[in-house]
């Protein structure tokens, strides 16, 4: 499994730059650029950090991955020792990316 990074301090699941899911899903399926992905498991932060999993963030998580010309995907799993999930004050996983995507097509 990836180490994963996410900065996106909006999403609910982000504790201290870590993800409190076992397994995230990227979105892509026609990227050519991180600009093309987001992580579809985003999901926006009302309050403060509620643990709604129950379970412990972790530095790593199983990546779906459906971004189908990244180097990194395997069988739609990503492979990379490690990622970054971007987004700011992103408000819908449209304004997220994956920004370890490197395309295999160029």
């Amino acid at each position: 499994m990836p180490e994963l990074k996410c900065t996106v301090q909006t999403c609910k699941h982000n504790q201290n730059y870590n993800c409190d899911l076992d397994k995230i899903t990227v979105g892509g399926d026609a990227a050519v650029a991180p600009k093309d992905t987001c992580c579809d498991s985003f999901e926006e932060r009302k309050d403060g950090y509620s643990n709604s999993t129950g379970k412990q963030a972790s530095p790593v998580s199983q990546v779906d991955c459906q971004a189908t010309e990244c180097k990194y995907n395997n069988n739609c799993s990503c492979q990379a020792g490690k990622i970054s999930v971007e987004g700011g004050n992103a408000c819908t996983c449209g304004q997220t990316e994956c920004a370890t995507f490197d395309c295999s097509c160029r």
